[in-house]
């Protein structure tokens, strides 16, 4: 872990994400591929052109343009994509990707993700962001990891800080996407944030935060300040070399929740 300053300190280049699959205990990610993904994306996509809008592609008018697509996001050099499948289809219902590393400087964004109506607002969604940054952080050894969206993606703004970025200012006429001005509103989460992050998270998907309807007794911020944590712990998948992080600990003097709020908000579309 490095610590921010002037100093030196032991440093050496970490390896370029790959693709990879990642397990969890509701959603699974697995290397986008366009004929195991194409068909069940254009089933969750079709007729929902406005999940496009800030995004650098689509929409699509045909499922073979899609498939195309997906192709093409599976050959990419320059980018990892994964498909996000919710355990409780099996079927992909998004993807997400790692972009614009920078393996010498430990730097990575998350980027270009695309949730469909199946798989917005729901636990899986979060946990597939929560993957993610496990395996930059814990796997890969990354000491920055970024989020990026256009600044008028208010959405997206509020979902990176619920996810526990911090907001770092605006580049402003930092692109042209789809022949409109860009302004974009940058975040990070460091490596010294991140087993904060990571505690919190996992507190937040332990299953004792859910009722037997699926409803989240406390939401993802309660975790990351002062939390009344639920008892029992998140478990992703059963792995040596992810433990689980011991549970927050409950303030003696926090209630027990007493209402159910509606369905855990998901990350909205980053672009």
């Amino acid at each position: 872990m490095s610590t921010p300053g002037p100093t030196h300190f032991k440093w050496k280049p970490v390896p370029s994400p790959g693709h990879v699959t990642l397990c969890g205990r509701y959603v699974t990610l697995e290397p986008l591929h366009a004929q195991q993904h194409a068909a069940a994306l254009w089933k969750a996509v079709q007729q929902h052109d406005d999940l496009w809008s800030w995004l650098f592609d689509g929409p699509y008018p045909t499922k073979a343009a899609l498939h195309q697509a997906v192709q093409e996001k599976q050959a990419a050099e320059n980018a990892v994509f994964l498909a996000i499948l919710p355990r409780t289809t099996g079927e992909a219902a998004g993807w997400a990707s790692f972009m614009r590393a920078e393996p010498a400087h430990g730097v990575v964004e998350v980027g270009n993700i695309l949730l469909s109506p199946p798989l917005q607002r729901t636990t899986a969604a979060t946990e597939a962001m929560y993957l993610m940054a496990r395996h930059i952080f814990d796997d890969l050894g990354y000491r920055r990891y970024e989020w990026k969206c256009n600044a008028e993606n208010l959405p997206s703004r509020r979902a990176a800080q619920r996810l526990g970025f911090t907001f770092e200012g605006i580049f402003r006429q930092h692109m042209v996407v789809k022949g409109s001005n860009r302004d974009t509103a940058w975040f990070s989460m460091l490596d010294s944030e991140w087993p904060a992050r990571k505690q919190a998270f996992e507190a937040w998907l332990a299953p004792a935060n859910f009722d037997s309807q699926g409803r989240q007794l406390w939401p993802l911020a309660r975790f990351t300040g002062p939390p009344p944590s639920a008892q029992g712990e998140y478990s992703p998948a059963p792995s040596a070399a992810h433990p689980p992080t011991p549970p927050l600990p409950r303030s003696k003097n926090q209630p027990s929740p007493k209402n159910h709020t509606a369905a855990p908000r998901a990350v909205p579309l980053t672009r």
